[in-house]
């Protein structure tokens, strides 16, 4: 029995595979490489000590995923598969949508024509309704959700929506719904991290790009929010604690009969600043991470952080590792991989 994991060769996918290695778990890897790289499954395949299966292919691309159902006996999919960039979501929402949304539906019906009815979706923290300012509790899986404010969370939201009205219409389905808030950090071999193609969206690859000399400064967005430093507080997970998640969500799927959409937070329960993570960086890194501050982005809020404790209480999975581990291994990316997997 096969994990079909779309995606796989991405950021999250490809730590996830470590895991699910590590728990036995036999896996296909399925990834039109737009956004990532086979050289990571290569690494990943040295890590794991043994060969990867991989298919080159896109979710929409129906007859090929149909040719992956016929060919291996896929028992569940983790489905990574998807656009992630928020600022470029708002410039191309099209794109958005007919990837993420319209992908995950050919993938549904193939899933369904195979009878492959267990699926772990790997949503996000955009899904909830822009928070007002001054409302600073960790947002639960019951805050309001929909009142996304790019393309990018709108996506993950109607998919979401998508995946609980196809168990109302067959509830032999069994879904889990992970919300990530901010994954960051990388393997502790040094040999697998994030590779973002052009200029970071993500703070903390932007901070290790500076203190490794690729970038001059970082851009500081807002440092007049309500915050004990000024700056945006947000909730940073390690991305090997994340993947772990998955594997947790999986066995979740395995070990439960006729159950409702699981739907879990993925967060540490703990904000950090924007100053707090670049400091950190900088006492790991031993290096100086210039910064300038400059004005909020619009829809940008003061804090916003996860309470996790439903995923302890259902998966008995919790974030272990701490800032300075994320930093730490981070920085033994970066400085490993100065080119990235094109060249390390």
């Amino acid at each position: 029995m096969n994990i079909l994991v779309t995606g796989g060769a991405g950021y999250i996918g490809s730590h996830t595979l470590v895991e699910l290695a590590k728990a036995n778990y036999s896996f296909i890897v399925y990834d039109n490489l737009s956004n990532s790289s086979q050289e990571s499954l290569k690494r990943v395949s040295k890590i794991i000590g043994k060969d990867i299966t991989f298919v080159k292919g896109d979710i929409r691309d129906k007859a090929k995923l149909k040719e992956i159902f016929s060919k291996y006996k896929i028992d569940s999919v983790i489905h990574f598969a998807g656009l992630k960039a928020v600022g470029e979501s708002v410039k191309k929402p099209l794109e958005y949508y007919d990837n993420n949304v319209v992908g995950t539906l050919r993938l549904l019906e193939v899933m369904q024509e195979f009878d492959c009815k267990k699926i772990v979706f790997s949503s996000s923290a955009t899904v909830y309704s822009e928070v007002d300012a001054k409302n600073y509790k960790p947002l639960t899986e019951s805050s309001p959700t929909g009142g996304t404010t790019n393309p990018y969370g709108t996506s993950k939201y109607m998919i979401e929506r998508i995946l609980e009205d196809l168990y109302i219409s067959d509830n032999s389905f069994k879904i889990a719904i992970l919300r990530y808030f901010n994954p960051v950090g990388a393997h502790d071999s040094g040999t697998i991290g994030e590779d973002p193609n052009g200029i970071p969206n993500n703070l903390m690859p932007f901070i290790s790009q500076v203190a490794v000399g690729k970038r001059e400064y970082l851009n500081v967005f807002g440092s007049d929010y309500d915050t004990h430093d000024g700056t945006g507080v947000r909730d940073y997970i390690h991305v090997m604690d994340l993947a772990f998640g998955h594997v947790k969500a999986i066995e979740y799927l395995n070990t439960h009969e006729e159950i409702e959409p699981l739907i879990v937070n993925l967060g540490t329960g703990k904000g950090y600043s924007v100053l707090d993570v670049v400091k950190a960086y900088e006492r790991i890194s031993g290096k100086k991470v210039p910064y300038k501050l400059v004005d909020r982005r619009a829809g940008d809020i003061a804090k916003c952080y996860a309470d996790s404790s439903y995923a302890k209480e259902m998966l008995g999975w919790e974030a272990k590792r701490t800032l300075e581990q994320m930093c730490k291994d981070s920085w033994r990316w970066q400085s490993n991989n100065l080119g990235g997997y094109s060249n390390g």
